[in-house]
């Protein structure tokens, strides 16, 4: 009887173990997941820039990120000090990310963006390219 209490603990342990261990190692690379331009251009002057936070592997948004890093500078033209300043606006829209900024020149603008993803762990960091129009 004894033995049998023992077997029985022993394989409880071991189910645990290979639960515990499929959880672990079912969570996401920070790498699946990446920021896209809703649109390529915007125009000149007073801007919103949408951006779309997605999980890679199945193309779905991804909601509730925190960023916490935004830069916005022409350094596809060379120009990296052109900077302005990015601040963050409401969204509507799951995974959709909307920012204002003025962009004071025509030309390609870099966006570069830092972000925490609930329950992952790492940061998403994207520089996406966009283009101001007249």
């Amino acid at each position: 009887m004894k033995n049998y209490n023992y077997a029985r603990a022993l394989q409880a342990a071991l189910i645990s173990i290979v639960f515990t261990g499929s959880a672990t190692t079912a969570r996401a690379d920070i790498k699946d997941y990446e920021f896209q331009l809703v649109d390529q251009t915007v125009k000149k002057g007073d801007a919103i820039i949408s951006v779309r936070l997605v999980h890679k592997p199945d193309g779905k948004p991804v909601p509730d990120a925190v960023i916490f890093a935004t830069r916005l500078d022409m350094a596809p033209d060379g120009m990296q000090e052109m900077a302005t300043k990015v601040a963050p606006m409401p969204s509507t829209e799951p995974g959709v990310y909307k920012f204002k900024a003025t962009l004071n020149m025509v030309g390609g603008w870099q966006l570069s963006l830092g972000a925490k993803v609930q329950g992952e762990t790492g940061t998403v960091e994207n520089k996406l390219v966009l283009k101001a129009t007249p």
